[in-house]
């Protein structure tokens, strides 16, 4: 990645946090997040202590086995996601919508930032009936303490079958770094996030 302005982002150059082996993968849980474009919500969850993997997708929609261009376009119902493979001995479901959050404009509905159409709304995949509860709890926790005036409309919906998308979209900010720039900056991710959350915007 060339530079990023947005707080909690590695620079160029810089080394991801060193990770410690995981625990058996019966013992590892998903959490399935949808903000807009894939590609800019990889990072934040990528570099956290406790995440074993994280992967661009789709989901919450009716057509099986989607193409990027058939999701793009509109009509199957899927959003633009990305599903994280977490060790819950190391990290918690609500540092993740913690973080999720603090990476999304929830404000408004079908869009996020440059981008408009139901494939590009915010949402929460619940794996279980505890994220379930987690997540309407940080809604509401989030709605008594929202530093913007702005109501929350994201989604908080049961997760169904997850699509990884082609894999020239996985980590396309370490692929593609000058282009993911590009257009992280013409969308006006940042500055949105940054009027939304302050010093806090892209937490991680």
């Amino acid at each position: 990645m060339a530079i990023l302005t947005t707080a909690g982002f590695l620079l160029a150059g810089a080394d991801p946090p060193t990770r410690k082996p995981a625990a058996p993968a019966e013992k590892l849980q998903k959490a399935t997040f949808a903000g807009g474009c894939f590609w800019c919500m990889e990072h934040p969850f990528d570099q956290l202590p406790g995440v074993v993997s994280v992967t661009s997708g789709y989901t919450g929609g009716t057509k099986k086995n989607p193409t990027y261009e058939e999701v793009s376009a509109g009509g199957t119902g899927h959003a633009e996601s990305v599903q994280v493979v977490y060790d819950p001995a190391r990290i918690n479901y609500q540092k993740l919508l913690d973080v999720y959050w603090h990476n999304i404009d929830p404000t408004v509905k079908d869009r996020q930032f440059c981008d408009s159409g139901h494939q590009y709304r915010s949402a929460i995949f619940y794996h279980t009936e505890e994220q379930h509860r987690l997540a309407l709890k940080s809604k509401e926790a989030l709605e008594a303490n929202k530093p913007f005036k702005g109501p929350i409309l994201t989604e908080i919906v049961p997760a169904s079958q997850f699509y990884p998308a082609e894999e020239y979209h996985q980590h396309y900010y370490k692929k593609n770094p000058v282009r993911y720039h590009y257009y992280r900056s013409r969308c006006g991710r940042d500055d949105r996030l940054k009027e939304l959350w302050g010093a806090a915007a892209g937490h991680v």
